[in-house]
């Protein structure tokens, strides 16, 4: 064999040894950023090193293929729909009530999709798989209810903390769930 053609041979098998170590991370760091969107800038943020932030990412997925989510029947999306308008309604002479019922009500009804409710961080951690695109909402209205609880919220920002929890809301409501492996076991 020339020299020429062994070159040849040892570029093209080091571009291809170069191409399957770089490729994997590289399509999963796009699959997750596609998935989480914002939410992958924030999990890199918070741990500032990129690896860790995909492994909790992937825990999150890997969680969240594990629970049997279930999309709301029309009779409940019309019923949690009508306690919406409530809660809405309510807000005009109680504010801080009404932003407090629909926080219960968001909880309530990830809980009638499906989704574990034992803590906010873990709420936002299962959301964070499916409703990436609204989980800033779900995070300004639950750090305005803090603020209120320590009497520094006014009522505009109650008002905003009620628009973002609709938000929320709206795509629980209205989204439907991917199917799960738990979903297809007979």
């Amino acid at each position: 064999m020339s020299s020429g053609i062994l070159v040849v041979v040892i570029v093209v098998v080091v571009v291809l040894v170069g191409a399957a170590v770089l490729v994997p991370p590289y399509l999963r760091r796009k699959r997750l950023r596609d998935k989480f969107g914002p939410e992958y800038e924030r999990a890199v943020e918070e741990t500032e090193d990129r690896r860790a932030a995909e492994r909790e990412l992937a825990q999150r997925e890997r969680r969240h293929d594990e629970l049997e989510l279930r999309d709301l029947t029309p009779e409940r999306k019309e019923a949690f729909t009508a306690e919406w308008a409530s809660v809405q309604e309510r807000f005009v002479d109680e504010p801080a009530d009404a932003v407090g019922a629909a926080d219960e009500l968001v909880t309530n009804v990830m809980a009638e999709r499906g989704y574990p409710t034992e803590g906010y961080d873990q709420q936002v951690a299962d959301l964070s798989v499916e409703h990436a695109a609204t989980l800033d909402h779900y995070r300004a209205a639950h750090a305005i209810a803090l603020q209120h609880a320590d009497g520094k919220a006014s009522t505009e920002d109650l008002r905003t903390a009620l628009v973002h929890y609709r938000a929320l809301f709206l795509d629980l409501t209205n989204g439907s769930h991917t199917t799960h492996k738990k979903d297809t076991v007979s």
